[in-house]
């Protein structure tokens, strides 16, 4: 005896209910879970959500420092910036204001080489640590060190070793016989050393995060290669890099993120009025926001472009990291 059943394809499929009626049959099934959430969303909306929001809005208008809101003594002054829509980010993506392109490219050379430098050298590092060593412990500490001096304090730090006069970077090329170097008023030299100073900074988090990612790596797999009579490059190629590579992925596209928005070091390495052509977006941005004539509308602008870059790289790099996930 044959039974009938429905064709799946044919089957008539209730329809779903619209957002509010789930929210709703949510909010009735699992009140206590939203009241302990309610909190923390209204944290994050005053703090993240409506400053967003803010310069969202005056992203699209001419507000500088002459037609915002202010108070003269007894006197208050209404606003009288007007809404302008895409002209801001015309004027900027266009060229026309002649700072974005120059400043986005030594920001990506900036990001570039840092990340670089600290995943390169945090993976040497990590390496090293992972062996059996005499005084291993005392080590990890030591290179750990520099993670845990604030960024503030250990700029000002590099910075009098960069004086041109009185640095020990000088010094030592005086020893050496060569001449003095200006650090912190040659254009190139600015940039080298604030990407020294960073990489001093980065390389400490990423030892930690691939040195945690090494220790995850199962020995029976290195074992398993000794066996099968590969080298210690094949081993590392072939064990440890695809062993390393979720943790990788998350450490880049941290180390990314954090080093495009390193406001810190450039800011307080060579001062706001020495730093017009080492400048990266994101302290260019805080310039036109507080700088002499304070340009809140450019501001804005350069913050929501900076904050776009960031979300188009992020998605495009977690695509990449999935697909070669899946062709493998």
């Amino acid at each position: 005896m044959k039974t009938a059943t429905a064709d799946p394809a044919t089957a008539v499929r209730p329809a779903r209910a619209g957002l509010l009626t789930r929210m709703k049959r949510s909010y009735d099934r699992h009140w206590y879970a939203w009241a302990m959430v309610l909190p923390v969303v209204l944290v994050i909306g005053v703090l993240i959500a409506y400053p967003l929001g803010r310069g969202v809005y005056l992203s699209f208008t001419d507000a500088n420092e002459l037609n915002v809101a202010k108070q003269l003594g007894a006197t208050e002054i209404p606003a009288t910036y007007q809404f302008v829509g895409f002209d801001n980010y015309w004027r900027v993506l266009s060229g026309a204001d002649g700072e974005f392109y120059p400043k986005l490219l030594w920001t990506v050379v900036w990001t570039v080489s840092c990340v670089f430098f600290h995943y390169t050298i945090g993976l040497g590092l990590a390496l090293l640590l992972n062996r059996k060593v005499r005084g291993r412990s005392l080590y990890r500490v030591l290179l750990i060190l520099p993670w845990a001096v604030p960024a503030f304090v250990a700029t000002y730090i590099w910075r009098m070793m960069y004086n041109s006069e009185s640095g020990i970077f000088n010094a030592v090329l005086g020893q050496l016989g060569m001449g003095p170097v200006d650090w912190l008023g040659d254009t190139f030299m600015q940039k080298v050393a604030v990407i020294g100073v960073n990489v001093w900074l980065g390389v400490p988090f990423m030892m930690v995060a691939v040195l945690g990612g090494l220790q995850s790596i199962s020995s029976e797999q290195y074992e398993a290669a000794e066996m099968d009579g590969a080298s210690p490059w094949q081993r590392f190629r072939h064990v440890t890099l695809p062993g390393l590579r979720p943790v990788s992925a998350t450490v880049i596209l941290l180390g990314t993120i954090w080093t495009f928005n390193m406001f810190p070091i450039i800011y307080l390495m060579l001062g706001e009025a020495n730093a017009l052509h080492s400048e990266i977006l994101v302290t260019y941005a805080y310039r036109l926001a507080f700088g002499s004539v304070r340009d809140y509308a450019g501001a804005a602008t350069y913050g929501i472009l900076i904050l776009s870059m960031l979300l188009v790289f992020a998605v495009f790099y977690r695509r990449m990291l999935n697909r070669q996930e899946v062709a493998r």
